[in-house]
């Protein structure tokens, strides 16, 4: 029985199947809606014969990977930054790029990502969440913090800002323009502790953080709700060859194309997961405050350059120490982390 690659190329609203052979032959090329029961319907005929199917897509795969997965069909998710094109080629479209997707596929050399179970998906989806709105909080924070700077020429905290009466805000400002200014960001600052709150529960009365991932609970800057960030954005850690994978999977490895001592350019500084990056950054800031040997460092760093590029140097640290923290299962070690 002949053996075949399928590949779908998918969009916002349509997806591009292609179906090769053994020699690389096209035996079904169409641009399909994005209908599960339609792809089902024309995958049918070569049921018997589909190796696999790759599925390309930067954000909407989660119907379409289940109900191939559910329909017993083997499906690789296409990493989509790994995937080197062919540059030889004079003209490129989405029928190309889903041959080419199937080639890769047939010779076993396609990069792949990670298919996250989907009965736990939901919670990572509400962490994801809550990611968002508390990046809206600070946004509204920074901005009050901001404006008082701007009209009194003195910093303030963000504990400060928030007990900020209408009074002291009209005292500074010297007009109710400034008051309504104000006013707005703390509503809607209100609001967003309201919701964060709201998740929170939720995401606590759902799922708890696996045995294997107790042990996070020991570092510094990591709760509950952010150690269950971690577990659910990286997976087993068993994922993770080495320590140096997993912290740039975490995207806190510069990106720099170093030659002979000299920058030569950058890689791609999205390749990794956005959202593991930024709870290391979390962790990170609250890792400062709770322990004097991370603020010593963090210091030092911040001595020599900027304040962002200080708490990533933490971020990358504390990034490498959970690592070994699940794959050894032992106690974090500020003394080893920070040395």
């Amino acid at each position: 029985m002949n053996k075949l690659y399928a590949a779908i190329d998918l969009h916002s609203n349509n997806g591009v199947l292609v179906i090769l052979d053994e020699k690389d032959k096209v035996v079904y090329e169409r641009r399909l809606p994005n209908t599960l029961a339609v792809v089902l319907a024309e995958l049918k005929p070569f049921r018997q014969q589909i190796q696999a199917v790759a599925v390309e897509s930067t954000f909407n795969w989660y119907w379409l990977v289940d109900g191939l997965m559910e329909a017993g069909y083997e499906v690789r998710l296409v990493n989509t930054v790994a995937v080197k094109v062919y540059e030889g080629r004079k003209y490129t479209g989405d029928e190309q790029d889903a041959q080419h997707l199937a080639h890769l596929l047939r010779l076993g050399i396609l990069p792949t990502g990670y298919i996250y179970p989907k009965e736990e998906r939901f919670v990572r989806d509400l962490l994801r969440k809550r990611a968002q709105l508390v990046r809206c909080r600070t946004l509204q924070i920074l901005s009050m913090e901001s404006w008082v700077n701007r009209h009194s020429g003195q910093g303030i905290s963000a504990r400060k800002v928030r007990n900020l009466s209408d009074t002291d805000i009209e005292a500074i400002a010297g007009n109710r323009y400034g008051l309504l200014s104000m006013q707005s960001n703390r509503a809607v600052l209100h609001c967003l502790d309201e919701q964060i709150q709201r998740l929170e529960q939720e995401i606590l009365r759902q799922a708890k953080l696996k045995p294997a991932f107790e042990k996070l609970l020991t570092v510094d800057g990591v709760g509950r709700i952010l150690g269950m960030t971690i577990m659910y954005e990286a997976g087993p850690i068993e994922r993770f060859e080495r320590v140096g994978q997993f912290a740039s999977y975490a995207r806190c490895v510069n990106s720099r194309r170093m030659s002979n001592g000299k920058k030569k350019g950058e890689g791609n500084r999205k390749n990794g997961n956005k959202y593991l990056g930024w709870v290391f950054v979390e962790v990170a800031h609250h890792a400062i405050r709770a322990n004097d040997r991370i603020r010593r460092f963090y210091q030092r760093k911040k001595a020599k350059t900027r304040s962002v590029i200080a708490v990533k140097a933490v971020a990358h640290k504390l990034a490498r120490a959970c690592y070994h923290v699940l794959k050894d299962q032992v106690a974090f070690d500020a003394t080893r982390a920070f040395s």
